[in-house]
């Protein structure tokens, strides 16, 4: 062995360092400057939006996104239950309630039949949704088709978490840019980082304005420090945008990097008993910014957390898929339509290290412990 081979490490090719030297010299330092707008511009354009606010992460893009759509106190959003956490939190920060909906097969996405058989149920119910919070998971677009039109049709605002997905496409169109509001992550194992970070995108400039002035401590026009909202500190600073310039400009050769590598873990693991891989969905072509696979225990002769640790032994980190929402003890009493399809891929799923960073020696070595796990 020959060091700790990491899930999906940051990758900085050297121009980060010219571009955060820039920043520097030219003495931008804070939250605002000429690399945050050339930041955002350049996002927007990668996500085929009309404008892009840069803001300190993720999550924070997703709790500006509700603040912005008016979800409050009370209010149901209808929302992908196989995610991350950073997808639903900030609906408590709003005093919001979740109605989780399942994945269909094809995508590990949100099913757009449970979809609208959550919205009818919730709306009987009494709680008909205010938004929805639609994933598109490990790097794969959504069937976004149906889904706009059955939440168009239902007047439901779309916040589209495009966290994990940049660079991928559905139909020929970015991913981020089917929501009335998108986001995308910065964070430091996504396929281009600013450290930590993230953005809101949209076509509606009305709900980025009150965005920006939200993520700006909500600082009214005046002289002095006037506040007739409470705002957030969210904004990104300078030298992270000049950061991620640097890693946004080598994007498409991440996404290739990245699907090269899903594809040689395919060629040389798709033979093994027991092993699946994430299908990639006809409508759309995946980023693959991980690969995952699935681990039935019965044919490979052990399962994923088994497997987990054979490779952790080796020092190969791999990481299990998103336990769903609707299992997470936060979570316990909230509604969901289905399940069972996120909970089996949770129950089998597993990620092999995936950064584009990834030498040909270190996934040769990744290949070999999963054989040697299989032949044990």
């Amino acid at each position: 062995m020959d060091g700790r081979i990491f899930l999906s490490a940051p990758e900085v090719t050297g121009d980060e360092l010219r571009y955060v030297a820039a920043a520097i010299e030219e003495n931008w330092i804070g939250p605002l400057g000429p690399h945050v707008e050339a930041f955002e511009r350049e996002v927007a354009e990668a996500t085929g939006v009309s404008r892009a606010v840069a803001v300190s992460s993720g999550t924070a893009a997703i709790h500006l996104a509700l603040e912005v759509l008016g979800v409050g106190a009370g209010d149901t959003v209808v929302a992908s239950t196989f995610t991350f956490i950073g997808s639903v939190a900030p609906l408590r920060l709003v005093g919001a309630r979740p109605w989780f909906v399942d994945s269909e097969s094809r995508s590990w996405n949100m099913d757009p039949e449970l979809l609208a058989a959550a919205i009818e149920e919730a709306t009987r119910r009494g709680r008909r949704p205010r938004a929805a919070i639609v994933v598109d998971i490990v790097g794969q677009c959504a069937d976004w088709d149906p889904i706009v039109e059955i939440c168009g049709e239902a007047e439901i605002p779309i916040i589209e978490d495009a966290a994990e997905a940049l660079g991928a496409t559905y139909r020929g169109r970015p991913a981020g840019s089917f929501g009335t509001v998108g986001i995308v992550s910065f964070n430091g194992n996504k396929i281009l980082t600013t450290s930590t970070g993230g953005a809101l995108l949209s076509d509606d400039d009305g709900l980025l304005d009150e965005a920006f002035y939200l993520a700006t401590q909500a600082r009214d026009p005046a002289p002095h420090y006037e506040h007739s909202r409470t705002g957030f500190n969210y904004r990104m600073s300078s030298l992270l945008a000049a950061f991620g310039r640097a890693q946004l400009a080598d994007l498409p050769r991440r996404v290739e990097r990245r699907r090269a590598i899903f594809e040689r873990y395919r060629r040389e693991l798709g033979d093994l008993p027991g092993i699946s891989f994430m299908p990639e969905a006809d409508f759309g072509r995946a980023n693959r910014w991980l690969t995952a696979i699935l681990v039935d225990r019965e044919a490979f002769g052990m399962g994923p957390l088994e497997l987990m640790a054979h490779l952790a032994a080796r020092d190969i980190e791999a990481r299990p898929l998103w336990k769903p929402m609707h299992l997470q003890p936060v979570f316990r009493d909230e509604p969901v339509t289905g399940g069972r399809v996120a909970e089996d891929l949770f129950a089998r799923g597993l990620a092999l290290p995936s950064g584009s960073g990834l030498t040909t020696d270190e996934q040769t070595r990744v290949i070999a412990a999963v054989r040697e796990a299989w032949r044990r």
